[in-house]
């Protein structure tokens, strides 16, 4: 039996930046036995994001996303293939940054940030995924552009503790 382990940034009750390692077997489920259903999905997320869209691993992305993953996003083309390829036309810059994650059963919202992926701003985006036999079945997102800190009315950043810097 193969065992690897994986670190991912999570948020929780605990901790608001806590580092969780995951020793995982090859189970049915493919989850490590005593973790919770929520904790299984949020590792399941942050590793699917970062394999597709940091990584640009297709092969091994697949076995994250359903065959019949359903797109709610209205810039993004129907299904699996549809999302994969708009990765693919994206600059080879493009890097997703995972923030705040709250999990409830089958789903998961990721606050989390894209840049450099060719506009001029950053994206913020509250991703919110349904999960459906260990595999990313469905999707849907609000994205807002990032604003600067002489764009900011309540002088706050939108993502983590510092502002863009826009050239």
């Amino acid at each position: 039996m193969e065992e690897r382990v994986t670190q991912s940034k999570t948020h929780d009750e605990g901790s608001m930046n806590s580092t969780h390692t995951r020793a995982e077997s090859e189970t049915p489920e493919g989850h490590a036995p005593g973790s919770t259903l929520q904790e299984q999905n949020k590792v399941l997320v942050l590793e699917a994001f970062d394999t597709l869209f940091n990584r640009r691993d297709y092969q091994t992305a697949e076995q994250y996303w359903s065959p019949h993953y359903i797109q709610h996003s209205a810039h993004i083309e129907p299904g699996r293939d549809g999302l994969f390829r708009l990765v693919r036309t994206a600059p080879e810059t493009l890097r997703y940054e995972p923030g705040l994650i709250v999990a409830d059963g089958d789903y998961v919202i990721v606050h989390g940030r894209f840049s450099r992926f060719g506009l001029p701003v950053n994206w913020i985006a509250a991703d919110i995924l349904r999960i459906e036999h260990g595999l990313l079945a469905e999707h849907w997102d609000v994205l807002q552009d990032e604003a600067t800190e002489e764009q900011s009315k309540s002088k706050s950043p939108m993502f983590g503790s510092s502002f863009p810097l826009y050239s």
